[in-house]
This record gives structure tokens, sequence and C-alpha cells, in this order.
């Protein structure tokens, strides 16, 4: 079988570009590492239920602080906790998450808001909740056979209309 020259000047710069490419993608890995969660907080993941804040999960009203509101939530087994999160328009909230079993995500769609809960880390996310309606809070990384099920609603509503603050 005979190969055209130019055939294989298109075939060698080809291969070159490939293993370039694996080189570049294999070293920036290597370089880069995988390092867990930069969470500054660790936490004993078997005992989340007994230290604060997350042994009393939900919407708390702060004062002295950059932020209004915290939300303190705890994901598990294909559930949050609260389910139900309502927070007046206007308020600069700091989202407090965890989990108790395995990695998931915390995403409220139509939002900037977006985590991942891993074991033993606490994440934080400060965000400004700059617009009224319901937005569905879902787990965005695969947790297990429930994970399709695994949701929540953050409400954001005018101040006159909240009534737990």
């Amino acid at each position: 079988m005979h190969i055209h020259k130019y055939e294989k000047w298109w075939l060698s710069f080809g291969a070159a570009m490939l293993v370039a490419f694996l080189v570049i993608v294999g070293v920036s890995a290597f370089h880069n590492g995988t390092h867990p969660n930069n969470s500054k907080w660790t936490i004993n993941y078997e005992k989340v239920d007994e230290i604060a804040p997350f042994n009393q999960p939900g919407v708390h009203k702060v004062e002295g602080k950059d932020w209004d509101y915290e939300v303190v939530l705890v994901a598990s087994a294909f559930s949050y906790n609260p389910m139900n999160i309502e927070i007046p328009v206007g308020s600069k909230v700091k989202f407090i998450a965890t989990t108790k079993d395995v990695i998931h995500g915390f995403e409220v769609a139509g939002t900037n808001i977006n985590m991942m809960l891993e074991p033993g880390y606490v994440s934080e996310y400060v965000t400004t909740a700059d617009k009224v309606g319901e937005f569905l809070i879902v787990c965005n990384e695969y947790c297990g056979a429930g994970h399709a099920m695994m949701y929540s609603k953050l409400m954001v509503v005018n101040s006159n209309d909240s009534s737990n603050h």
C-alpha cells in the first residue's frame, strides 16, 4: 500500500498534535493535582447533628455580620434539611452547608448559587437574594439511587409577605 507524502505529513502532524494534547492535559492534571475541598472548616461527618450550627438547620437572622441571614443546611440520603427555605428579597444571605454521608451538590436553579458538599467539609456561599420567586434546589452530584428525588425549595419573598421572620 502506497501512502502519498502529503498524507504522511498530515498523519504525522495529527499524531503529533494528539500526543502534545495528551502531554499538556497530563502535565496540567499532575501539576494542579486533585485536592480536597479548600474549606478551612472541617467537621466529623459522623456527628453532624451534634455540631453547631448543624444541630439547628434552618434560616437564622444574624446581627453584626456582613450578611443578614444564615441558612444552615445539611444534606443526607436524598434530602436536604430544611426542605423549604424562605428569605426576604434584597437580603444578603450566607449559605452554610455540609453532608452526613456522600458527596452531594447544592444548586439553586436560576441563580448563581452552586456548591459541592463533601463529608467532613463545610461549604459556604454568600449572595444577595435580589429576585422574588420560588427556586428549585437540586443535587447536581450523583449520590445514589434516590438522586433524582433529592430537591428542595428556596422562596424569596417580599419582606412584608414573610411570616417566619
